[in-house]
């Protein structure tokens, strides 16, 4: 076993957003735990990061994923959503979830997004919305999705959960689609333990959204207007109590909140050195055994990605056990550990042909990710990259 032992994260929150916790805890009159102004403040902290005008916080990514699916449904009714098989499973679920069908797309091996080609395949008229992910701080997105969405009407939702600060042509990503979510959980580039944050440049979806929010009462909203409408169909029901749509509670914390604005401040600079990481991880990556020409404009990665060339599993399997003797932690399959396909949940209800899914069963089965965090020393991606070049 080597003395470099490289878990998948290691010092995401530090002393300064402990303290940050103890002084905020520490005031003469308790303050306010709940979501409150706190949760503003980093609201608004956020959409200046990120260059959205409505932005909200809610208790983890898989919240944001499925608070932003309930308002689509309830907006513009049921319909068809199109989803990469290679996603966390709260993407799926948000979807089924929320009433819409789901309809997969496999990815391509350069940005592990969509394939145009397939992509185009399989919108139909009852297209709603295209969920995009972001893969790992590879930036998912191209032109040409962005033309199909404009010129056919669907709604473009990104999810951000895994690529905080990644960039197309020069602008964050999660800033191009009608609505992005972000994760804020312990592993991701920056952390409130547990949390997430929904965001948009439209005051309908934001405002539906703040109710939904909070079990889907009406009187979350901040538009008076929108208020008056619901209260003047509804002269039966006390306004304070109007539930808009069955819903559940996806408030944040002040707490939560607090972490967010110390861990903001520090982005920035710890994506910078995550960058340098990946490039110099991928430039000493033995091109003849792994994948190496991903698209790496705009990318900001939190996990090395290695992804086999041969379809051999025996040299999986020998890799895997090089690693693990090496202390070297992994997870197979990339995000959400491969084809979602495959998952016990998706297989009970729905047949598949996996060879209309080449790609992602591929990457299934040959790609790994591997922590990739601020503190990394250099002399630790070096032992890394030996161990992945000795097979």
């Amino acid at each position: 076993m080597s003395n470099y032992y490289l878990p998948l994260m290691s010092d995401n929150i530090d002393k300064e957003d402990i303290q940050s916790l103890i002084d905020f805890l520490s005031q003469e009159s308790i303050p306010k735990l709940t979501n409150g102004p706190k949760v503003s403040e980093f609201e608004n902290a956020w959409g200046n990061w990120l260059g959205t005008k409505y932005n909200l916080m809610v208790n983890s990514g898989a919240s944001a994923n499925e608070l932003t699916m309930l308002a689509l449904n309830y907006i513009y009714g049921d319909g068809e959503v199109i989803l990469p098989p290679l996603t966390w499973i709260s993407d799926i679920s948000s979807v089924i979830f929320s009433g819409f069908k789901p309809v997969f797309c496999d990815i391509n091996l350069k940005n592990l997004s969509f394939d145009i080609d397939k992509l185009k395949e399989v919108i139909t008229p009852e297209t709603k919305a295209i969920f995009l992910t972001h893969v790992l701080g590879i930036n998912g997105l191209t032109k040409e999705i962005i033309d199909i969405c404009n010129e056919r009407g669907i709604l473009l939702i990104e999810d951000v959960c895994e690529s905080h600060g990644t960039t197309f042509n020069g602008k964050k990503v999660g800033s191009f689609g009608f609505a992005s979510n972000f994760s804020f959980y312990f592993a991701h580039h920056m952390s409130t333990i547990e949390g997430g944050i929904i965001c948009t440049n439209d005051e309908r979806f934001y405002q539906i959204c703040r109710a939904l929010r909070s079990h889907g009462m009406m009187r979350e909203m901040t538009d008076e207007n929108l208020k008056a409408e619901m209260i003047k169909e509804n002269p039966d029901l006390n306004k304070d109590f109007i539930f808009i749509r069955p819903s559940h509670n996806f408030r944040s914390t002040e707490l939560n909140a607090v972490i967010g604005l110390s861990q903001l401040k520090k982005l920035d600079q710890n994506n910078t050195r995550r960058i340098e990481n990946f490039k110099y991880f991928i430039s000493k990556l033995d091109p003849d055994k792994y994948m190496t020409d991903f698209e790496m404009d705009g990318q900001c990665n939190y996990a090395f990605i290695a992804v086999l060339k041969d379809q051999s599993f025996d040299k999986r399997n020998r890799l895997e056990t090089l690693l693990k003797e090496n202390g070297i932690e992994f997870r197979r399959g990339l995000s959400g550990g491969g084809n979602q396909l495959r998952q016990p949940y998706f297989k009970k209800n729905y047949n598949v042909d996996y060879d209309d899914f080449k790609n992602i069963e591929h990457v299934h089965n040959f790609g790994w990710y591997i922590g990739n965090y601020p503190s990394l020393e250099i002399k630790k991606i070096d032992f890394l990259i030996s161990i992945l070049n000795r097979l």
